[in-house]
């Protein structure tokens, strides 16, 4: 068992991880804090009130390390996600909230499956809400977060901020429970679009993501809209790729219309036609050559500004069309595929920045700019540019 002190010196000279470890202890960090506090406009007062006998949260660490949105491949995550027990409740819940669902679609445009689908993603259609393991004080959530100054350490401020002036000012309770990383309601809305955006569509006087369904849906859609959804617009489609296709045409630093990727022998599954051939979409390829293929477009973006992870989005396009009827995808899965652990991935970007390729954080997560660069790095080493890394590609690009 290693000891206390080398653990601590690893997470010292180890940044990639997303966090470094706190430079004073938790009771000094809150009286430190409280200078920002006062300065943003909190009471001296109200500060010391809701932080009196305060604790750091333990789990949080843990939870910022384990995320399964970036620690499992892509088809685990939608997997565990998208199963016919989920898409059975989501159903029964969507036809018994029928109505709430409907007027929530009328006043703002969202597709009620894709409210019912992350409504199911964040909390289960609700279940989970009673539950402690899920559900802990924002307030407690917010002050580990800030204290262990992890990689979002400004944004995680924000939001503390946020939730203080609202709680404060009396509209929001003290107690608001919510995620690990703040996000509260039957749809997780974040206190940065809450405190601008959350409405009380129930009319009862009160916003309260947290009992009112109407009020949590309401909001989300609102949220929706703010991050670029298009009412009536599809999130995307999956697509078969021609023989010989240009995978450098995959990723989404240019939208371009359906036309574009038709003319070049793209074609939806099953033999399906192409609805609105000027809808602006990008090539999406998440498990490379071997696996599903996607055309998506700004209704997937908006997905990802409600959490900005691949496997999340896809995951709520995916269940949104279950919900609805439509099967599973088309292509399988390459599940016989090893995933990179945490330490292969951390060496790829290195390696990727060391070879000039990558120019991002070195952190673990292979998302959009860590693709970007493998497959300019496959590019120049002549292989097939889809951005995927195997195990196999790990060990071509770790030899050069």
């Amino acid at each position: 068992m290693f000891l206390r002190a080398l653990i601590f010196m690893c997470f010292l000279m180890v940044p990639q991880f997303g966090f470094a470890a706190p430079q004073q202890g938790f009771p000094d960090f809150i009286k430190s804090f409280e200078r920002e506090a006062v300065a943003a406009g909190i009471s001296r007062d109200f500060y010391r009130r809701v932080t009196n006998g305060l604790t750091p949260d333990p789990k949080i660490k843990v939870a910022q390390a384990t995320q399964p949105e970036f620690e499992r491949p892509i088809w685990d995550y939608v997997d565990k996600r998208v199963d016919a027990a989920k898409i059975k409740q989501g159903q029964q819940k969507l036809k018994a909230n029928r109505a709430v669902f409907d007027q929530v679609a009328a006043a703002y445009g969202v597709d009620p499956y894709v409210l019912a689908a992350i409504w199911g993603i964040e909390t289960n259609y609700g279940t989970i809400m009673s539950s402690d393991i899920y559900f802990k004080p924002v307030i407690r959530s917010l002050f580990s977060l800030v204290h262990q100054r992890r990689g979002r350490v400004d944004a995680d401020k924000q939001e503390l901020l946020l939730v203080l002036k609202l709680m404060q000012a009396g509209k929001m309770p003290v107690d608001q429970k919510g995620s690990w990383a703040g996000a509260m309601g039957h749809l997780q809305i974040m206190p940065t679009a809450y405190s601008k955006l959350a409405t009380d569509f129930d009319r009862d006087g009160k916003i309260d993501v947290h009992n009112s369904l109407a009020d949590s849906l309401a909001s989300s859609a609102r949220w929706l809209l703010s991050l670029g959804y298009v009412p009536g617009e599809d999130w995307g489609m999956e697509v078969t790729l021609p023989q010989g296709f240009d995978y450098r045409l995959a990723g989404r630093e240019q939208l371009r219309d359906v036309r574009f990727f038709a003319e070049r022998g793209v074609r939806r599954v099953a033999g399906r036609e192409f609805g609105d051939m000027n809808q602006p979409v990008f090539l999406y390829v998440p498990a490379g050559k071997n696996g599903p293929k996607f055309l998506m477009g700004r209704n997937y973006l908006a997905f990802k500004g409600y959490n900005f992870a691949d496997s999340y989005a896809l995951t709520v396009a995916h269940l949104t069309d279950r919900l609805k009827g439509v099967g599973p995808f088309a292509q399988d899965w390459p599940r016989n595929t090893t995933f990179l652990n945490r330490e292969q991935r951390v060496a790829l970007q290195n390696k990727l920045k060391q070879l000039g390729f990558y120019k991002g954080g070195v952190d673990g997560r292979l998302g959009p700019i860590s693709q970007e660069a493998l497959r300019d790095w496959q590019a120049h080493a002549g292989l097939v540019v889809d951005g995927f890394a195997t195990k196999q590609v790990f060990d071509v690009l770790m030899a050069q």
